[in-house]
């Protein structure tokens, strides 16, 4: 018997419960937050957005402008992970391909219905006592599967919507962005790219 009338356990039990309890983080340490420098101090955390930052060196018209701006900077050894494209004045573009149609829909039911099929029939004829079988199998539940799943929405909008189209997220110009203790100099280095 322990102190008081109770057994080892209970007593050990009993002192558990009274400890304060004891965290993972280091004291001033926030919970899920990056450690300073983990991520070069200039950067957050992968994944998060965050608002670009540094003073601008360059603004250009096109993406591909900019990106040769930044490869200019790493032609000549400029530290370019300092540097950041932002793309300002962002704008959805959304460019029409062509006029849809019942052949051009239910064509590319079938189209993109045959290959699932057949890559599902591929899969289970390996699995199967006979593969031919089961791959003619998988293309056709494939071809119809892919008619119902074009041919069901473009029913359903009943004409809004006749055309196909492919969208575009756009910038009005790109600025380069430069840490301030290297900006003046990645400036002068791009002065000397517009000449």
């Amino acid at each position: 018997m322990g102190v008081g009338g109770k057994t080892g356990d209970e007593t050990t039990a009993e002192a558990e419960e009274n400890e304060p309890m004891t965290s993972p983080f280091q004291p001033g340490q926030v919970p899920g937050a990056t450690p300073a420098g983990a991520t070069g101090g200039r950067r957050g955390a992968p994944g998060l957005p965050t608002p670009p930052k540094g003073w601008p060196v360059g603004s250009y018209p096109t993406y591909a402008e900019a990106q040769r701006a930044v490869d200019y900077l790493s032609e000549q050894q400029f530290p370019v992970q300092q540097v950041t494209i932002v793309g300002v004045d962002l704008m959805q573009v959304e460019r029409v391909t062509g006029r849809l149609t019942w052949p051009k829909v239910l064509g590319g039911g079938v189209l993109s219905g045959a290959w699932l099929g057949l890559f599902i029939g591929l899969v289970l004829g390996f699995f199967s006592p006979n593969p031919w079988s089961a791959l003619i199998t998988g293309l056709v539940a494939g071809v119809f599967f892919g008619l119902i799943t074009s041919a069901v929405p473009y029913a359903m909008a009943r004409g809004t919507r006749d055309f196909s189209s492919t969208m575009q997220l756009v910038a009005g110009r790109y600025d380069v962005l430069c840490d301030p203790q290297n900006a003046e100099k990645a400036r002068d280095l791009l002065a000397r790219l517009a000449i």
